[in-house]
């Protein structure tokens, strides 16, 4: 049986992930409150946010801005994307 979630992003029942995407409580509420699909976005958000900003995942502070980004696109007023950004034509 899935784990179904009223995910936060797309306002719609959901299955969610399978387990807390990392420990503490942001991995629990993600857990509780965001569904699959909406991961997949967050995922795609998170490498352009990786490579616009050059962030190193291992340094504390780019975890930090990974973490504040993850909290505005999931439960604050939405992540923007760098005022540099260019999406990619396609």
């Amino acid at each position: 049986m899935s784990h179904i979630v009223h995910c936060v992003k797309l306002k719609q029942d959901l299955p969610g992930l399978e387990e807390p995407p990392f420990d503490g409580e942001i991995g629990q509420k993600v857990y509780d409150h965001v569904s699959q699909q909406a991961w997949g976005l967050w995922m795609e958000h998170c490498k352009m946010l990786l490579n616009e900003y050059r962030l190193n995942p291992a340094r504390r502070e780019d975890q930090e801005l990974i973490v504040r980004q993850l909290e505005a696109f999931f439960f604050g007023d939405g992540a923007a994307p760098p005022p540099e950004f260019k999406p990619e034509a396609v």
